[in-house]
């Protein structure tokens, strides 16, 4: 029997991390750990709203944080500055664990803008590179619609799709960036060619 080493933590804002930020609770974001069991490395999911709580948790689960993956460039996201609030994220994650920051080739430039970060922490990721955490493989895929670098993450029988896919519909487009037909295109001949029971 194959041991499954695939660690995956969800991460409500407002709830698990940032509880004491209002507009963390009403932003619901979800962040996620992505990780190999057995070797103890994990990936932060868009790290945003509460840097010491995300790395708190991450210590708690006896893990080690070797990157970022980002799923887009929008602050509630990545931290930064939006709708008159300023949130905290890729900027202090590097101040206090500098890890390399794994983003589409389409929002690094827009990601260096809101955050800070510096060219030389991004790995600037194609649609269907993949990466691994331990022995765990990452495969992203480019799917614009949200914003024109929007990407997901496919691990295992899993999709992590940030802002681009909802349980009841898809992300928004009428936010800077977005594209409504570039998001049908993502909806109707990226994401449907599937293939598998992927949740």
């Amino acid at each position: 029997m194959e041991e499954n080493r695939f660690f995956i933590k969800q991460l409500l804002c407002g709830i698990d991390v940032g509880r004491s930020d209002s507009s963390a609770r009403q932003m619901a974001n979800f962040i996620y750990l992505l990780g190999d069991r057995k070797t103890r490395e994990c990936m932060v999911v868009d790290p945003a709203w509460d840097i010491d709580g995300i790395l708190s948790v991450v210590r708690r689960e006896d893990m080690k944080l070797t990157g970022a993956l980002v799923t887009h460039y929008h602050p509630d996201h990545v931290g930064g500055e939006i709708f008159g609030l300023s949130i905290t994220g890729l900027a202090e994650l590097m101040e206090k664990q500098a890890v390399p920051i794994y983003v589409n080739k389409h929002e690094a430039d827009g990601l260096r803008k809101i955050t800070g970060v510096s060219k030389s922490d991004l790995k600037e990721m194609d649609s269907e590179e993949t990466i691994r955490i331990g022995e765990i493989e990452v495969k992203f895929l480019h799917t614009p619609g949200h914003t024109p670098g929007s990407q997901c993450f496919r691990v295992k029988d899993c999709l992590i799709a940030g802002d681009t896919l909802f349980l009841q519909g898809c992300g928004r487009v009428d936010l800077p960036g977005g594209d409504s037909e570039e998001m049908y295109r993502t909806l109707t001949r990226r994401l449907s060619t599937i293939q598998g029971n992927v949740m």
